[in-house]
Protein backbone atom coordinates (compact mmCIF):
# COMPACT_ATOMS: atom_id res chain seq x y z
CA UNK A 1 0.00 0.00 0.00
CA UNK A 2 1.27 3.38 -1.16
CA UNK A 3 2.25 6.18 1.54
CA UNK A 4 -0.74 8.86 2.17
CA UNK A 5 0.68 12.36 0.58
CA UNK A 6 0.53 14.99 2.90
CA UNK A 7 0.53 18.74 2.32
CA UNK A 8 0.09 21.97 4.74
CA UNK A 9 -2.48 24.21 3.88
CA UNK A 10 -4.16 27.98 5.03
CA UNK A 11 -7.91 28.30 5.61
CA UNK A 12 -6.89 32.17 5.57
CA UNK A 13 -3.51 34.56 6.31
CA UNK A 14 -4.99 34.74 10.01
CA UNK A 15 -4.47 30.53 10.26
CA UNK A 16 -1.08 31.19 8.58
CA UNK A 17 0.28 33.52 10.95
CA UNK A 18 -0.93 31.23 13.90
CA UNK A 19 1.51 29.22 16.18
CA UNK A 20 2.91 25.79 14.79
CA UNK A 21 0.59 23.61 17.17
CA UNK A 22 -2.79 26.00 15.75
CA UNK A 23 -1.81 25.87 12.56
CA UNK A 24 -1.39 21.77 12.33
CA UNK A 25 -4.98 21.56 12.63
CA UNK A 26 -5.63 22.77 9.31
CA UNK A 27 -3.00 20.46 7.78
CA UNK A 28 -5.09 18.28 5.06
CA UNK A 29 -3.68 14.84 4.54
CA UNK A 30 -4.98 12.97 0.31
CA UNK A 31 -5.95 9.78 2.70
CA UNK A 32 -6.12 6.42 0.23
CA UNK A 33 -9.45 5.13 0.42
CA UNK A 34 -10.15 1.36 0.53
CA UNK A 35 -7.03 0.93 3.34
CA UNK A 36 -7.18 0.00 6.27
CA UNK A 37 -6.05 2.86 8.66
CA UNK A 38 -4.92 2.75 12.58
CA UNK A 39 -3.28 4.20 15.67
CA UNK A 40 0.46 4.28 16.94
CA UNK A 41 0.92 4.92 20.96
CA UNK A 42 4.67 5.48 22.40
CA UNK A 43 3.83 4.24 26.06
CA UNK A 44 7.40 6.00 26.92
CA UNK A 45 6.50 9.54 25.75
CA UNK A 46 3.13 9.48 27.41
CA UNK A 47 2.74 11.57 30.47
CA UNK A 48 -0.93 11.14 30.91
CA UNK A 49 -1.63 14.54 30.83
CA UNK A 50 -5.12 13.87 29.16
CA UNK A 51 -5.14 16.62 26.54
CA UNK A 52 -6.17 13.88 24.09
CA UNK A 53 -9.18 12.86 26.12
CA UNK A 54 -10.11 16.40 26.71
CA UNK A 55 -9.58 17.00 22.87
CA UNK A 56 -12.21 14.16 22.13
CA UNK A 57 -14.37 15.06 24.52
CA UNK A 58 -14.51 18.83 23.22
CA UNK A 59 -14.29 17.78 19.39
CA UNK A 60 -17.49 15.41 19.70
CA UNK A 61 -19.51 17.42 22.08
CA UNK A 62 -19.53 15.14 24.50
CA UNK A 63 -20.70 15.36 28.35
CA UNK A 64 -18.75 14.83 31.34
CA UNK A 65 -19.05 11.64 32.56
CA UNK A 66 -18.40 8.16 31.45
CA UNK A 67 -19.02 8.63 27.91
CA UNK A 68 -15.35 8.24 26.98
CA UNK A 69 -14.99 7.10 23.26
CA UNK A 70 -11.06 7.69 24.56
CA UNK A 71 -9.59 6.54 27.63
CA UNK A 72 -6.40 7.07 29.54
CA UNK A 73 -5.37 3.91 31.51
CA UNK A 74 -2.74 4.69 34.49
CA UNK A 75 -1.75 2.12 37.09
CA UNK A 76 1.00 1.44 39.38
CA UNK A 77 3.42 -1.82 39.31
CA UNK A 78 6.71 -2.40 41.19
CA UNK A 79 8.22 -1.54 44.29
CA UNK A 80 11.13 0.18 45.52
CA UNK A 81 13.75 0.55 43.92
CA UNK A 82 11.80 0.73 40.57
CA UNK A 83 8.26 1.28 41.07
CA UNK A 84 6.74 2.33 37.92
CA UNK A 85 3.13 4.20 36.50
CA UNK A 86 2.26 2.68 33.39
CA UNK A 87 -0.46 4.70 30.82
CA UNK A 88 -2.72 3.51 27.94
CA UNK A 89 -4.08 4.86 25.29
CA UNK A 90 -7.39 3.12 24.40
CA UNK A 91 -9.87 4.53 21.91
CA UNK A 92 -11.35 1.95 19.58
CA UNK A 93 -8.62 0.04 18.14
CA UNK A 94 -10.99 -0.57 14.76
CA UNK A 95 -9.65 -4.24 14.89
CA UNK A 96 -9.61 -6.23 11.54
CA UNK A 97 -11.45 -9.20 13.02
CA UNK A 98 -13.79 -7.04 14.98
CA UNK A 99 -15.84 -9.75 17.14
CA UNK A 100 -18.00 -7.15 18.41
CA UNK A 101 -19.83 -6.17 14.63
CA UNK A 102 -20.61 -10.16 14.45
CA UNK A 103 -21.95 -9.80 18.22
CA UNK A 104 -23.82 -7.05 17.50
CA UNK A 105 -26.74 -8.51 15.04
CA UNK A 106 -26.11 -5.85 12.47
CA UNK A 107 -26.06 -3.32 14.68
CA UNK A 108 -22.34 -2.30 13.52
CA UNK A 109 -20.37 -2.42 10.61
CA UNK A 110 -16.78 -1.88 9.35
CA UNK A 111 -16.78 0.78 6.52
CA UNK A 112 -14.61 0.09 3.57
CA UNK A 113 -13.25 3.49 3.58
CA UNK A 114 -10.81 3.85 6.57
CA UNK A 115 -11.88 -0.05 7.95
CA UNK A 116 -13.28 2.08 10.84
CA UNK A 117 -15.76 0.28 13.00
CA UNK A 118 -19.01 1.64 13.57
CA UNK A 119 -22.28 1.94 15.31
CA UNK A 120 -25.37 1.75 13.00
CA UNK A 121 -28.13 4.36 14.76
CA UNK A 122 -30.75 3.10 12.50
CA UNK A 123 -30.15 -0.77 13.51
CA UNK A 124 -28.57 -0.33 16.86
CA UNK A 125 -30.34 -1.35 20.51
CA UNK A 126 -29.51 -1.43 23.91
CA UNK A 127 -29.19 -5.22 23.71
CA UNK A 128 -27.32 -5.56 20.70
CA UNK A 129 -24.57 -2.94 21.60
CA UNK A 130 -24.64 -4.74 25.28
CA UNK A 131 -23.81 -7.96 23.62
CA UNK A 132 -21.43 -6.18 21.58
CA UNK A 133 -19.44 -4.62 24.26
CA UNK A 134 -18.94 -8.03 25.85
CA UNK A 135 -17.37 -9.73 22.61
CA UNK A 136 -15.01 -6.55 22.33
CA UNK A 137 -12.12 -7.13 25.10
CA UNK A 138 -10.84 -3.44 25.01
CA UNK A 139 -14.45 -2.57 26.56
CA UNK A 140 -14.58 0.12 23.67
CA UNK A 141 -18.36 0.91 23.66
CA UNK A 142 -19.79 2.78 26.23
CA UNK A 143 -22.62 3.66 27.87
CA UNK A 144 -23.81 7.01 29.76
CA UNK A 145 -25.28 4.84 32.73
CA UNK A 146 -25.82 1.42 33.93
CA UNK A 147 -29.20 1.64 32.86
CA UNK A 148 -30.83 -1.25 30.06
CA UNK A 149 -31.58 1.61 28.22
CA UNK A 150 -28.64 4.03 28.56
CA UNK A 151 -26.84 5.94 25.47
CA UNK A 152 -24.43 3.37 24.08
CA UNK A 153 -21.54 5.04 21.26
CA UNK A 154 -17.86 5.31 20.69
CA UNK A 155 -14.56 6.10 18.81
CA UNK A 156 -15.23 6.52 15.08
CA UNK A 157 -12.16 6.99 14.30
CA UNK A 158 -12.98 10.81 13.69
CA UNK A 159 -14.82 10.14 10.38
CA UNK A 160 -15.87 12.82 9.92
CA UNK A 161 -11.95 14.91 9.97
CA UNK A 162 -11.09 11.87 7.75
CA UNK A 163 -13.66 12.93 5.26
CA UNK A 164 -12.37 16.43 5.37
CA UNK A 165 -8.76 15.77 5.22
CA UNK A 166 -7.94 16.31 8.85
CA UNK A 167 -6.45 13.87 11.23
CA UNK A 168 -7.90 12.53 14.48
CA UNK A 169 -8.29 15.34 17.06
CA UNK A 170 -6.14 13.14 19.71
CA UNK A 171 -3.25 12.56 17.83
CA UNK A 172 -2.96 16.69 17.02
CA UNK A 173 -3.70 17.60 20.22
CA UNK A 174 -0.98 15.03 21.54
CA UNK A 175 2.02 17.39 22.79
CA UNK A 176 4.58 14.96 23.76
CA UNK A 177 3.50 13.29 20.51
CA UNK A 178 3.00 10.11 21.47
CA UNK A 179 0.35 9.16 19.25
CA UNK A 180 0.13 8.87 15.52
CA UNK A 181 -2.27 7.76 12.77
CA UNK A 182 -2.20 6.54 9.00
CA UNK A 183 -2.15 3.04 6.97
CA UNK A 184 -1.47 0.80 9.24
CA UNK A 185 1.19 -0.82 6.39
CA UNK A 186 2.81 2.52 6.90
CA UNK A 187 2.83 2.56 10.54
CA UNK A 188 4.11 -1.38 10.80
CA UNK A 189 7.07 -0.43 8.18
CA UNK A 190 7.58 2.59 10.80
CA UNK A 191 7.19 1.35 14.12
CA UNK A 192 6.57 -2.65 13.70
CA UNK A 193 4.19 -4.91 14.48
CA UNK A 194 3.51 -4.73 18.10
CA UNK A 195 -0.11 -5.18 18.71
CA UNK A 196 -0.31 -5.36 22.74
CA UNK A 197 1.28 -4.05 25.68
CA UNK A 198 1.89 -5.44 29.03
CA UNK A 199 -1.75 -6.66 30.71
CA UNK A 200 -3.64 -6.08 27.66
CA UNK A 201 -5.78 -8.75 25.96
CA UNK A 202 -3.95 -10.83 23.39
CA UNK A 203 -4.54 -9.56 19.59
CA UNK A 204 -4.78 -12.97 18.18
CA UNK A 205 -8.48 -12.80 17.82
CA UNK A 206 -9.26 -9.24 16.78
CA UNK A 207 -6.32 -8.40 15.31
CA UNK A 208 -6.39 -4.51 16.14
CA UNK A 209 -5.57 -2.06 14.23
CA UNK A 210 -2.76 -0.33 16.36
CA UNK A 211 0.72 -0.27 16.75
CA UNK A 212 2.55 0.03 20.45
CA UNK A 213 5.88 1.29 21.41
CA UNK A 214 6.35 -0.36 24.49
CA UNK A 215 8.02 2.03 27.36
CA UNK A 216 11.79 1.46 28.06
CA UNK A 217 12.45 -0.45 31.26
CA UNK A 218 13.26 0.97 34.58
CA UNK A 219 16.85 1.60 35.55
CA UNK A 220 18.18 2.36 38.45
CA UNK A 221 19.83 5.96 38.46
CA UNK A 222 20.92 6.03 42.26
CA UNK A 223 24.10 3.91 42.64
CA UNK A 224 23.39 3.27 46.28
CA UNK A 225 22.52 -0.73 47.14
CA UNK A 226 18.75 -0.82 47.47
CA UNK A 227 19.47 -3.09 50.65
CA UNK A 228 21.61 -0.71 52.17
CA UNK A 229 18.63 2.06 51.15
CA UNK A 230 16.06 0.17 52.44
CA UNK A 231 17.58 -0.57 56.02
CA UNK A 232 18.84 3.45 56.52
CA UNK A 233 15.61 4.26 55.69
CA UNK A 234 14.00 2.01 58.61
CA UNK A 235 16.09 3.11 61.12
CA UNK A 236 15.12 6.37 63.16
CA UNK A 237 17.22 6.00 66.33
CA UNK A 238 16.91 7.00 69.04
CA UNK A 239 13.59 6.38 67.75
CA UNK A 240 11.47 3.04 67.22
CA UNK A 241 12.79 1.77 63.73
CA UNK A 242 9.85 2.69 60.83
CA UNK A 243 10.16 -1.39 60.44
CA UNK A 244 12.81 -4.47 60.61
CA UNK A 245 11.95 -6.14 57.86
CA UNK A 246 12.46 -4.56 54.66
CA UNK A 247 9.99 -7.05 53.09
CA UNK A 248 6.96 -5.42 54.33
CA UNK A 249 7.39 -2.71 52.98
CA UNK A 250 8.71 -3.91 49.49
CA UNK A 251 5.94 -6.23 49.47
CA UNK A 252 2.43 -5.34 48.02
CA UNK A 253 -0.54 -6.65 50.00
CA UNK A 254 -3.47 -6.87 48.29
CA UNK A 255 -5.87 -3.58 48.60
CA UNK A 256 -2.85 -1.85 49.39
CA UNK A 257 -2.59 0.03 45.89
CA UNK A 258 -6.03 1.45 44.23
CA UNK A 259 -5.22 0.71 40.72
CA UNK A 260 -2.47 -1.88 40.48
CA UNK A 261 -3.45 -3.74 36.93
CA UNK A 262 -4.70 -2.80 33.92
CA UNK A 263 -8.37 -3.21 33.57
CA UNK A 264 -10.50 -2.38 30.09
CA UNK A 265 -13.65 -3.62 30.92
CA UNK A 266 -15.42 -1.74 33.82
CA UNK A 267 -18.02 -3.37 35.22
CA UNK A 268 -20.33 -0.25 35.72
CA UNK A 269 -19.86 3.67 34.98
CA UNK A 270 -18.66 4.04 38.44
CA UNK A 271 -15.79 1.67 37.97
CA UNK A 272 -14.75 3.47 34.48
CA UNK A 273 -14.66 6.47 35.73
CA UNK A 274 -12.59 4.95 38.81
CA UNK A 275 -10.47 3.57 36.62
CA UNK A 276 -9.76 6.98 34.65
CA UNK A 277 -10.21 9.44 37.68
CA UNK A 278 -7.05 10.89 36.37
CA UNK A 279 -8.62 11.54 33.19
CA UNK A 280 -9.96 15.34 33.58
CA UNK A 281 -13.22 14.42 31.01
Amino acid sequence: MSSSSTTTTSSSSTAASTSSSASSLTTTTSFETGVQYGFFFDQSRCITCMTCTVACKTWNQLEPGPTKWLRIYEWESGTFPTPEINALYAPCYHCQNPVCVDAANGAMFKEPKYGAVLIDPNQATSASLRAAWDACPYGSIVFDSDAPNANASKCTMCIDRLEQGLMPICVLSCQMRALDFGPLSDLQAKYGTNAQLNGMPSPSTTTPSVVFKQKDARQQIVTLDPNSVLSLMGNRSPLPAVYTDPSSVTTITPGLVGRNQLNMKASSTEELMDYTSNDDA
